[in-house]
């Protein structure tokens, strides 16, 4: 038998397995309307397993391909039970009634950033609120608690940078707390090593600065053999250096900082990636979809067992959704279980995208849905 033969073959087969499923799904239509009348729930993982373990047993040699692919099946014929019973009205009706429009221009604004004058997330918070003249809180905790207890209604907190990683703190604050996102900012990082007058480059014996900028300017570090001690911010690492009587240290931070402390800057631009970005997020108690918004949030857990989380992530896939970023984070008073956060590419007022989050959310435990928001 020739190469095309074989796939005269295989396309005969795949017409079948078409129509097989095509036949498989109109079953789970009538599963969901005898779900529908008797009150039954969709997700019933006994009988998945049933399913799962009788194909693995009944395919020999490809026992497990066909688990993974019955696995998909079973996503896939539980999503359309779900668009059928009309799941996740909670949900629903939460993203009805999200504000419109973010008050970004607003001049009385109450906003809460994280560090003091001349952070990053200083600069990141004039880029969103130009007329807004924002209050700082030296951590991450009292920043999200500056929003939950009201006297903020909108904070300022990096999340990630493209050199350094995940700001972790910040995804367990964003998973304790389960705030809205409004917006990501993305802004680019260009490190300042900065000092007081007088002081030269070869003078330099300890450096000042967040522990996300001295990651980012690892290498430097490391080729001058500087020796390095972490600050609140990059900003509070000027303001020490600028205090200080010392002048044989210096602060990593941004240029603005170097100005607003006196510093004069020893070298710029050294940081490892010469590419470096980092995203900021907006938070608030209060949910707001633009109509642009093109970034959804959403967090989760998932049951201990093997392929949970590719099941779901199979969802997105057949959906058309990109995903950007998943993160996971150990939960809290358990042991060895986690919460996921995941960043995809959407809007709300797409049908499948609200479907698919309908769904998710009458079905996965711990979900949260944080957001549906612009990435400036």
């Amino acid at each position: 038998m020739n190469l095309d033969e074989i796939r005269q073959e295989i396309d005969t087969i795949d017409k079948q397995i078409a129509a097989l499923f095509t036949q498989r799904m109109d079953c789970s239509v009538k599963v969901a309307e005898y779900k529908m009348e008797n009150g039954l729930p969709i997700f019933n993982p006994q009988r998945e397993m049933q399913v799962l373990d009788k194909i693995e047993a009944q395919s020999g040699k490809y026992g497990t391909s066909a688990r993974l692919l019955y696995a998909t099946i079973l996503e896939l014929s539980r999503a359309l039970q779900h668009d059928m019973l009309g799941s996740g009205e909670k949900l629903y009706h939460r993203i009805a009634n999200a504000g419109k429009d973010v008050p970004y221009e607003e001049q009385n604004l109450r906003v809460v950033c994280f560090g003091i004058e001349g952070t990053y997330a200083h600069r990141a918070c004039l880029k969103s609120f130009p007329h807004a003249s924002p209050f700082f809180r030296p951590t991450f905790y009292e920043v999200f608690s500056a929003v939950n207890n009201g006297e903020a209604d909108f904070g300022v907190v990096p999340i990630e940078n493209s050199s350094a990683g995940s700001v972790t703190d910040v995804y367990d604050l964003m998973l304790k707390y389960r705030f809205s996102i409004v917006s990501a900012v993305h802004l680019p990082i260009d490190h300042c090593l900065a000092a007081r007058e007088g002081c030269r480059l070869e003078d330099i014996r300890m450096v000042y600065s967040h522990q996300q900028a001295l990651s980012q300017c690892s290498n430097f570090l490391r080729s001058r053999s500087l020796p390095y001690d972490t600050c609140q911010s990059t900003a509070a690492a000027a303001e020490m250096v600028s205090q200080s009587d010392r002048t044989d240290i210096a602060a990593i931070c941004s240029e603005e900082a170097a100005k607003t402390y006196g510093l004069t800057i020893l070298k710029q631009g050294f940081q490892n990636n010469p590419h470096n970005m980092t995203r900021f997020i907006i938070i608030s108690k209060q949910l707001y979809i633009e109509p642009d918004a093109d970034k959804i949030s959403l967090c989760f857990s998932l049951p201990h067992q093997t392929g949970s989380l590719y099941n779901i992530l199979c969802r997105f896939a057949s959906n058309g959704l990109n995903l950007t970023k998943i993160e996971s984070r150990p939960m809290q008073g358990t042991e060895f279980e986690y919460l996921f956060y995941l960043d995809f590419s959407g809007n709300v007022n797409s049908p499948r995208t609200i479907s698919m989050l309908r769904a998710l959310s009458d079905e996965m435990t711990e979900f949260s849905f944080l957001g549906n928001y612009k990435e400036k």
